[in-house]
């Protein structure tokens, strides 16, 4: 038995003693070229050659990227600085000969002058690291922990990141220094290095930095408060906040692409005047939808999102739990902090319900497939998309409202929604520490439910079914009331401005059997040269059989396509809270405000 235990002491020291570390630098001594040059220090290296990885996507946001294509002048050095045989094998693989050398130095750098929430960028205002998108690994030690330093700019003087400081916090004159646990940990904390704004506030026990870059109206005291207002509203969703400190990254730009999620921190990108009214309220909905996702996306999760594969697609068809439960909360939590009214909530969903049912391609792509192909139409849409695809973000937020009606109806406003997400994080993530399977998902709703509910899945996930709205929501005391007409309508949008220029033709219309194409520009009606608002009027001004020609060019070439004014009746819905149902206190439940 002593053998055994001195054998199994013995392979561990050796492992232990062999173990390959990689430690990282960053530098950025030009910001104005856009560039960002990387060491990596690999010591105990033991194999004949390694490989050097750049990751292809950022997780969060479902897409290959490519990020190798920023990717200059990678060169490998020995501990003596003589230079190694390095050869690309793959698109984003580089293969360094080592051949017994012990300690080797992989310098490269980066392009980067893309700032969103999922890329990197550089210039004389700051730099953004957005991890994926900067840092290769070593292919089979993605596991491996290490440190990062940071040489910020001597114009450069805050560096705002959730990476923790090592116990040697500053090792090197003018770095600062960060510790990871894994490649996952490293490139799941963005860094924003220039001269932003930083404030802090504690909410539900947790410390939050906050960091924004860019010229805004915003107010940092009112941040503070309406910010802790809504991190405290949304943890009361599970009831347990996972972090002791969190981080974000704010961006203030031109245009606000919207924000992605880390497991203890999240960027947003966001109109920089966007800070007051009605945008005001668009940007609190992005932080709790962000902050909503620390728990379901980072924790609660499909068993393909973590541990991630860098190289290719990371395919899931539970993208509808994961955004769209998070679009309807996001929402949902504004109601309960009290930045929405009940009426103000239902209208919102009210939009939602319409423009899914009002698309296309709600009837041609189930949300699992939606989820399933992000990668190659979610992410890439293009002028035929309304026609064939519909988002998990808006179908998936749909199918959490009709869930909740259902739960807080069968369980008499004793659970909601917020229960099952507790069962998922709790039994999945806190008791096994990982993602679920489809399979997992259904018998977990189905015993939560205390009923089979493969037939709600297989008929509004798996399939393109109409839910029965009025039914289901009439149980928690929610009138819907069915308001499609059927109009005159042509079936293509165009440019209002100048030239009309066609963008769109929805699919079974007379603008599609006319032969009206995308990109077509139509210079004239009916014998008359038109410009948009002209066009428009003229449009409107047609009952449905009524003939006309347009006059468009097509690549240059002028042609009169003779056309016939059709009809369609687009589903629209209207929902409103029936108080006289004996149903009401249910929806009180539903539409309840915990904001002090």
């Amino acid at each position: 038995m002593l053998k055994k235990i001195l054998l199994i002491v013995f392979v561990i020291l050796s492992f232990s003693l062999h173990a390959i570390t990689i430690d990282y630098s960053l530098r950025m001594p030009k910001p104005q070229n856009h560039y960002f040059e990387v060491e990596m220090k690999l010591t105990k290296v033991s194999s004949k050659f390694i490989d050097v990885k750049m990751p292809v996507w950022a997780p969060g946001s479902y897409m290959i990227r490519e990020f190798s294509k920023n990717v200059n002048l990678v060169v490998a050095k020995d501990e003596l600085g003589t230079n190694l045989i390095i050869s690309k094998i793959s698109k984003n693989t580089w293969r360094i000969q080592t051949k017994g050398i012990k300690e080797v130095k992989i310098n490269y750098e980066v392009y980067a002058f893309e700032l969103s929430a999922r890329s990197s960028f550089l210039d004389q205002s700051h730099g953004f690291v957005s991890g994926s998108s900067i840092f290769m690994y070593v292919d089979g030690e993605k596991e491996t922990s290490g440190k990062l330093d940071i040489y910020p700019h001597e114009d450069f003087n805050v560096i705002s990141t959730s990476l923790p400081k090592p116990r040697d916090s500053i090792r090197f004159e003018n770095a600062k220094t960060y510790a990871f646990t894994n490649f996952d940990h490293l490139v799941d904390c963005p860094i924003e290095i220039g001269n932003q704004d930083v404030f802090e506030f504690t909410a539900a026990g947790v410390k939050h930095n906050v960091a924004i870059y860019g010229v805004g109206n915003y107010d940092i005291e009112k941040l503070k408060k309406d910010m802790k207002k809504i991190v405290e509203t949304t943890t009361s969703v599970i009831g347990e906040n996972p972090n002791k400190i969190y981080t974000f990254i704010i961006h203030n730009v031109t245009d606000g692409q919207g924000g992605l999620e880390h497991m203890n921190s999240a960027t947003l990108s966001v109109d920089r005047w966007g800070y007051q009214g009605k945008q005001y309220i668009d940007f609190l909905s992005l932080v709790a939808h962000e902050y909503f996702h620390l728990w379901n996306v980072k924790r609660i999760r499909p068993i393909e999102l973590g541990p991630f594969n860098y190289d290719q697609e990371n395919y899931t068809t539970l993208l509808w739990v994961m955004e769209g439960f998070t679009s309807y909360y996001d929402e949902l939590l504004l109601r309960r902090a009290g930045y929405l009214s009940e009426q103000e909530y239902l209208q919102k969903l009210n939009s939602i319900l319409n423009y899914v049912e009002g698309s296309e391609g709600s009837r041609v792509q189930p949300v699992a497939h939606a989820s399933f192909d992000a990668w190659i139409k979610g992410y890439r849409p293009n002028e035929n998309s309304s026609n064939t695809t519909m988002t998990y973000y808006s179908r998936g937020q749909l199918i959490g409202s009709l869930l909740d009606a259902k739960i807080i109806a069968k369980f008499e406003g004793n659970k909601s929604l917020d229960d099952f997400m507790r069962t998922l994080y709790y039994k999945l993530y806190k008791n096994k520490d990982r993602g679920f399977t489809e399979q997992e998902f259904e018998q977990t709703l189905s015993t939560f439910m205390r009923e089979d509910m493969h037939d709600f899945l297989a008929k509004y996930v798996y399939d393109t079914n109409v839910p029965d709205y009025a039914e289901i929501f009439n149980l928690i005391g929610v009138n819907v009331e069915y308001t499609g007409v059927k109009k005159a309508y042509f079936g293509m949008s165009y440019s209002k401005e100048g030239t009309p220029t066609v963008k769109t033709i929805r699919t079974n219309t007379e603008a599609e059997n006319a032969g009206v194409s995308v990109h077509d520009e139509i210079i004239g009606f009916n014998g008359f040269r038109i410009d948009g608002p002209s066009l428009e009027a003229s449009l409107a001004a047609l009952k449905t059989g009524d003939s006309f020609n347009l006059l468009v060019s097509r690549d240059q070439i002028i042609m009169e396509i003779p056309c016939k004014m059709g009809e369609i009746e687009i589903p629209n819905f209207k929902l409103s809270i029936n108080n006289s149902s004996t149903n009401s206190q249910l929806c009180s439940y539903w539409l309840r405000s915990i904001s002090k």
